[in-house]
C-alpha cells in the first residue's frame, strides 16, 4: 500500500463523524457499545439540544428533576410540596402526590432496584422522607429523619436500594439505611482553620458519592473547601477522628476567602471532582489535586528539614499540578444551584445560571460551547439522562424543558454572553416563610452581640445584611403574589 493510501486510511480511520462511524460499525470495526458512546457523546448533537418538551403540572419553583435507572421516568419536585412523576416523552403525568413535607422539596431521587416503587426526599423544613408507591397508585409517606435547617441534598449509594446520606444547614451528615429505623448521625462538619472552628458548624449545601468508589462522598457548603470522606473511617464511637476529612479540595486562589461557598457537586465516570461556587467559577480537580486531611499549610518550621534543592523545585511543581481546570461564564449568585456532567464518559460540564441560561463547556480544556435559554429567571437544576443525549432542567419557572438534539441547524455562541466577576448579593438567603424570615434574623441578632469586641463595625455590616434580607423577603413575596401565571414561586404562609 502506498504511503498516501496509507495516510488516507488513517485519517479516515480517526474521524469521529456519526456517519463514519455507523459505516464503521456495520463492517465490524467498531462494536456497538463504542459507536453508542461516541454518538451520544458527538459535540455536533449538544450543537442541535433544543426543546423537545415542556412539562407542566407543578405550582411553584421545580427545584429538583431526576431520571429514573432506565430513562423512560423523570421525577420532579417543587414549592407546591408535590412529587410529580412523568412519561418525559409523552409529556404526560404518569403520578402527582403530596410529599408529606411542610415546605418546598429540594431533591427527590428514586431509590436503585426498587422497581420505581420506593422514592426518598428532602427539604426546606430539615425532614427527610420516603414515599412508597404501593398498588393502584396509592402513595404512603414516612417520615425518616431531621436536620436543623433545610436539607439541600441527598445521594444514594450507586446500585444499593436501601443506603443514601444527607446533608443540611445544619452541617450534619446522615447516613439512611431503610432497613433500620432510624439514621445514622455520622458527623458534624467544621471549619478546618483553628481559629474558626469555635463557631457555628458549615453550613451544607451539597453532596455526592463517587460512582467508582461508593464509600467516598464529597460534601460543600458554605465555606472554600470541598470535603472528601471515606465511610470505612467511621465506627460509630466518635473515636477514629472521622469528623477529619480524608481530603480538601479548593482552587489556590480561594483557599482563606471567606466570602464564597460551594453549592453544588458532581463526580465524573473517572472519579474526577467538579465544584461550583457562589459568585465564582466551576472547577475540576481529579484525585491527586487534594490538599490532604489537613489543608491548612505547614508552618515554616514544619518544612526545614527540606533540602534547598528540594524546595526550589517542588512548590512550583506542586502548584502547577494542583491547578484545576475552570469553567466561566454563567452567573451564580442569587440561588443554591448544581452543577452537573453530560456525556457517556462525562465529556461536558453543565451549569444553570442566574441569567436563566444553561452552559455547557467541554470538559478537557473548558471552552464554552452551548448557551440556551431556558427560563425567564433562574436555571437551578440540569439532569443529564441515563444512557442517551437528553437533558432535562429546571428553575424559578413553574415547568420542566426537556432538551433533545433535534434542532436543524448547529447553534453558534451568542454574542452577548458577559464573562465578568460577580457581586454578591446573600445567595444563601433563599427565604421561604416569614418563620424562616424570623430564624434568620434572630441568627443575625446574635451574630453580632457575639463579638462585643467589634461591635461598631459588626453592627454595620450586620445592619446592610439585615436589609439586603428583608429585600430579598419583600421581592420572593412580590413575585408569589404577582406571578403572571397567577401561581406563587413561593408557597409563604403554609
Amino acid at each position: 500500500m502506498s504511503e498516501k493510501a496509507k495516510k488516507g486510511r488513517s485519517n479516515f480511520n480517526g474521524l469521529h463523524h456519526p456517519v463514519v462511524d455507523f459505516w464503521r460499525r456495520e463492517v465490524g470495526g467498531i462494536s456497538s457499545r463504542n459507536f453508542s458512546n461516541r454518538f451520544s457523546a458527538s459535540e455536533n448533537l449538544v450543537l442541535r439540544l433544543e426543546i423537545y418538551k415542556k412539562l407542566e403540572k407543578h405550582k411553584g419553583c421545580v427545584n429538583t428533576v431526576s431520571f429514573n435507572a432506565e430513562g423512560d421516568v423523570l421525577i420532579s419536585g417543587s414549592d407546591d410540596r408535590r412529587v410529580v412523576l412523568w412519561d418525559w416523552q409523552l409529556g404526560n403525568v404518569k403520578l402527582s402526590f403530596h410529599s408529606g413535607h411542610a415546605n418546598n422539596v429540594f431533591q427527590a431521587k428514586f431509590m436503585p432496584f426498587s422497581d420505581d416503587r420506593t422514592i426518598v426526599t428532602c427539604a426546606a423544613d430539615g425532614m427527610v422522607r420516603r414515599a412508597s408507591i404501593l398498588e393502584g397508585d396509592k402513595v404512603e409517606t414516612s417520615f425518616l429523619g431531621l436536620h436543623q435547617g433545610r436539607a439541600h441534598k441527598l445521594c444514594i449509594e450507586p446500585g444499593n436500594p436501601h443506603i443514601f446520606y444527607t446533608c443540611g444547614e445544619d452541617g450534619l451528615v446522615q447516613r439512611f439505611d431503610l432497613r433500620t429505623e432510624a439514621p445514622t448521625e455520622l458527623f458534624t462538619c467544621q471549619s478546618v482553620d483553628p481559629r474558626r472552628r469555635n463557631m457555628e458548624a458549615i453550613q451544607l449545601n451539597a453532596i455526592a458519592i463517587d460512582p467508582r468508589n461508593s464509600n467516598l462522598f464529597a460534601v460543600g457548603g458554605m465555606d472554600e473547601y470541598a470535603r472528601l470522606y471515606d465511610v470505612r473511617r467511621f465506627q460509630g464511637d466518635g473515636s477514629n477522628g472521622f469528623t477529619r476529612a480524608a481530603d480538601h479540595f479548593c482552587p489556590p486562589h480561594l483557599i482563606g476567602n471567606e466570602e464564597v461557598g460551594i453549592t453544588g457537586l458532581a463526580f465524573s465516570e473517572q472519579s474526577e471532582l467538579l465544584v461550583s461556587y457562589n459568585d465564582e467559577f466551576i472547577y475540576l480537580f481529579t484525585p491527586d489535586m487534594g490538599l490532604g486531611s489537613n489543608p491548612i499549610p505547614s508552618s515554616p518550621i514544619s518544612k526545614s528539614s527540606v533540602s534547598k534543592s528540594e524546595s526550589a523545585s517542588s512548590p512550583k511543581d506542586e502548584n502547577e499540578h494542583s491547578v484545576p481546570l475552570v469553567y466561566k461564564g454563567h452567573k451564580n449568585s442569587e440561588t443554591v444551584k448544581g452543577v452537573n456532567f453530560f456525556g457517556p464518559r462525562s465529556e461536558y460540564v453543565v451549569s444553570g445560571s442566574d441569567c436563566g441560561r444553561i452552559f455547557i463547556w467541554r470538559k478537557k480544556g473548558g471552552e464554552l460551547i452551548r448557551v440556551m435559554e431556558a427560563d425567564r429567571h433562574v436555571v437551578n437544576c440540569i439532569e443529564p439522562h441515563p444512557h442517551i443525549p437528553v437533558l432535562a432542567s429546571s428553575g424559578i419557572e413553574s415547568d420542566i424543558k426537556v432538551w433533545t438534539s433535534k434542532a436543524a441547524e448547529r447553534a453558534t455562541l451568542p454574542e452577548n454572553i458577559e464573562l465578568r466577576k460577580r457581586t454578591p448579593r446573600g445567595w444563601m438567603y433563599r427565604v421561604s416563610s416569614p418563620q424562616e424570615l424570623l430564624a434568620q434574623l434572630f441568627s443575625l441578632q446574635n451574630r453580632s452581640s457575639s463579638s462585643p469586641e467589634r461591635e461598631g463595625e459588626s453592627s454595620s455590616a450586620t445592619g446592610r445584611e439585615l436589609l439586603d434580607l428583608i429585600l430579598t423577603f419583600n421581592d420572593q413575596s412580590d413575585d408569589a403574589t404577582d406571578d403572571e401565571d397567577g401561581n406563587s414561586h413561593e408557597d409563604f404562609f403554609s
